[in-house]
């Protein structure tokens, strides 16, 4: 008999607890009587994919998820580039960006508006008036993935080893870039953040005086003035997933990062889109799992919605998620359960916390494999 895993990521599922829950946490008030079922029928655990109290992003729980080492992760940029398909070449620097609305205070930029409404219009036009800068041998290219958003590649003699500019809180100056403390010597490292800080410099002064703002001045809106940028990466050699665990996987997803983290290590990719209804998301793409068993060992299954619903800062809201997942998940699981040869495996890539700053926290997230 040859097992083939079924693998469902119920993303940032983990929490904390919470007064109105009775001290507990919206997966333990949540009425979900399809992942209890599941819970008695397998083997049950907590897990985390690094260390315990580390708070990590997706995509590197995803990586370490899938069985690689931290050290071949190529960081987020790539993953996307990756994932948008732009042309991102193994020397090159990709980096995410977005414009957003900045003041200056005390010779300082601030972060006013992290994610400012635009139209599809806007977005095009300012986005194409910075899209393209030089600064000596290293040319610069902001390529839209959607909206306001976007990758930055860095070509020439660059490095990735440089810090954000993106404070990720509104009303907090952004970060000066420089190379790594580990790189605080590289002179690529140090060329790459001043060839960065010229482009953000120029995309400001130049997004400020853009047409689009001066109507948006005398509108009383958020000015689109300027670009702030986090997680810089460069592509890296690695064995693909067949390659070293002798597995054709395949991943049924939404978003760039898991589109590009599929192409990077070698899965397949089924692009889904997300929509109002959580349950039929879920069970949709578990039914074109079941429909791809027979020509793949390793399946992964995704959803974005408990951590997204953790970000808005409502426990209620995550816990009524939850719900909806575990109705969704219901009409698969038996057609699942009942077929010998799989491997059923339910989990989280991290916790999320529905109250509190945090983005993402560092409890480990239940596990059950039936």
């Amino acid at each position: 008999m040859t097992m083939k895993c079924v693998f469902i990521v119920l993303d940032g599922i983990g929490d904390r607890s919470y007064k109105e829950f009775m001290h507990q946490t919206p997966l333990q008030a949540a009425r979900t009587p399809t992942l209890d079922r599941l819970a008695t029928l397998g083997s049950n655990g907590l897990y985390h994919a690094g260390c315990l109290g580390q708070a990590l992003p997706s995509e590197n729980a995803h990586f370490a998820i899938f069985g690689y080492d931290e050290a071949e992760f190529p960081g987020r940029g790539p993953l996307e580039a990756l994932g948008a398909g732009i042309d991102i070449g193994t020397e090159d620097v990709a980096i995410l960006a977005h414009i957003a609305s900045l003041r200056e205070k005390r010779k300082a930029l601030i972060l006013a508006y992290g994610k400012p409404p635009a139209t599809p219009q806007e977005s095009k036009d300012l986005i194409a008036a910075v899209e393209t800068f030089r600064a000596g041998d290293i040319a610069i290219r902001f390529s839209q993935t959607e909206g306001l958003f976007g990758i930055l590649t860095m070509k020439g003699k660059v490095s990735p080893y440089i810090t954000d500019t993106n404070p990720m809180r509104e009303g907090t100056a952004l970060s000066k870039i420089l190379p790594w403390a580990a790189h605080s010597r590289d002179i690529v490292a140090a060329n790459t953040a001043e060839a960065l800080t010229a482009y953000l410099r120029r995309a400001y002064r130049t997004l400020a005086e853009h047409p689009i703002n001066k109507v948006r001045k005398e509108r009383n809106l958020p000015l689109l003035n300027g670009i702030v940028t986090q997680r810089a990466g460069q592509l890296k050699k690695i064995p693909s997933f067949r390659e070293r665990y002798g597995l054709k996987g395949l991943s049924v997803a939404s978003g760039l990062v898991y589109h590009g983290l599929s192409a990077f290590i070698g899965l397949d990719f089924t692009p889904v889109s997300d929509s109002a209804d959580a349950a039929s998301d879920i069970a949709e793409r578990m039914a074109l799992a079941e429909r791809a068993l027979d020509r793949y060992d390793f399946i992964h299954i995704h959803t974005k919605r408990p951590d997204e619903a953790a970000h808005k800062k409502d426990p209620a809201a995550k816990k009524s998620i939850i719900e909806d997942l575990d109705r969704g998940i219901a009409p698969m699981v038996d057609r699942f359960l009942k077929n010998p040869e799989v491997l059923l495996v339910i989990t989280a890539d991290h916790s999320t916390p529905s109250a509190g700053p945090l983005v993402h926290s560092g409890e480990a997230v239940p596990l059950t494999i039936c």
